[in-house]
């Protein structure tokens, strides 16, 4: 199986899974802080295979390479902030950028955010109109491949 292959069956395998299938990806470029809503059907364009840590086999990342962003871009990319303040709520925070960028959009849609650790399987990160959101910022893993077989039973 190709890398190609094994990426696509991950993908598919998550998709399976996952309780939505809108997300909100956000990424930094040119000193600016990035994000766009995406569905389901773009995840495999804008993701890569990648090695997971502590032997978990293959993982899925966000992690936009230049063509990547171009596409994001044609999606409807909103700037959300500058990479300056974006380091600095980072520096003062106890949470890592991924949850910093949650946070930002969470509140960009006018609520509240508090950390969670709701399974993928279960929920989204936000819902907004009732439409639920997985939200994920550059370098984000979605899953391994050890995850989804425990989540399949293979």
């Amino acid at each position: 199986m190709t890398n190609n292959d094994t990426l696509r069956k991950m993908v598919n395998t998550y998709n399976e899974l996952s309780f939505t299938h809108n997300y909100i990806m956000g990424w930094t470029e040119n000193g600016l802080v990035w994000a766009v809503k995406v569905d389901g059907t773009m995840v495999l364009q804008l993701v890569k295979l990648d090695r997971a840590s502590r032997g978990a086999g293959n993982s899925i990342r966000f992690k936009p390479d230049v063509l990547q962003k171009a596409i994001l871009h044609k999606l409807d990319a909103e700037i959300i902030g500058t990479v300056e303040e974006f380091n600095k709520a980072v520096e003062n925070s106890k949470y890592n950028r991924g949850e910093i960028f949650e946070k930002w959009i969470t509140e960009r849609a006018g609520q509240n955010w508090e950390k969670d650790n709701v399974p993928f399987t279960d929920d989204g990160d936000l819902t907004v109109n009732g439409t639920a959101y997985q939200i994920k910022f550059e370098k984000a893993t979605f899953t391994n491949e050890k995850s989804l077989a425990r989540l399949t039973n293979k």
